[in-house]
């Protein structure tokens, strides 16, 4: 079992199935544990309306214990500032090598932060980055695929959460090369792949 643990920020309108492939199979596959990450211990509900408990506070992150910190999406990325305590624990991480993972609006947030400077990354759209974070001027780094990843670094469109995960397997070697491809295929046509003869 490795020995750090996932850890995915949850707040209030959280999108919860943006990182729930992810999750599930790096905990099945991966043997990590995940810990649930909110601004306070306060339960917070999802956008589908799933009630969270958090499992610590943002505060009470070791950058020490992390093997991916994941943001999901949600409105609230386009709608309200990035919080002191986040946007001091998301610097930490980076500046430490932690991986990060953004997924939809999640990534306006890390645009806004700079945390995308210098690296290959998605969203999206380009036109969605460039209205939604102001001083956003990372256009020559960005990337038109479903997600994307860069030296610690991983980037999603809200449409890619197959892709999210497989991204995040990667950067963590969950599965081989093979079967991450075959995973990916899997859930993206819908269909379980031929027995050899039939």
């Amino acid at each position: 079992m490795p020995s750090k643990s996932i850890h995915i920020l949850v707040v209030p309108g959280f999108a919860d199935w943006e990182p729930a492939h992810a999750l599930a199979e790096l905990r099945r596959y991966g043997g990590y544990r995940v810990e649930s990450v909110g601004l306070s211990m306060e339960p917070v509900e999802s956008m589908g309306g799933i009630r969270v408990l958090p499992s610590r506070t943002i505060d009470e992150v070791s950058s020490d214990d992390v093997a991916v910190f994941v943001l999901p999406g949600g409105d609230r990325w386009e709608e309200q500032p990035v919080e002191p305590a986040l946007e001091q624990k998301l610097h930490e991480l980076a500046d430490r090598q932690v991986p990060i993972a953004a997924i939809c609006g999640a990534t306006v947030a890390i645009a806004q932060l700079g945390l995308i400077r210098g690296r290959r990354h998605t969203s999206n759209g380009l036109a969605y980055l460039q209205e939604k974070a102001p001083g956003y001027s990372e256009a020559n780094h960005y990337v038109d695929e479903p997600a994307v990843r860069d030296r610690g670094l991983i980037t999603a469109s809200g449409l890619a959460d197959v892709e999210f995960a497989r991204e995040l397997f990667e950067e963590l070697g969950v599965l081989t090369p093979a079967e991450r491809a075959e995973w990916a295929d899997i859930f993206r046509r819908g269909r379980m792949p031929e027995e050899p003869g039939t």
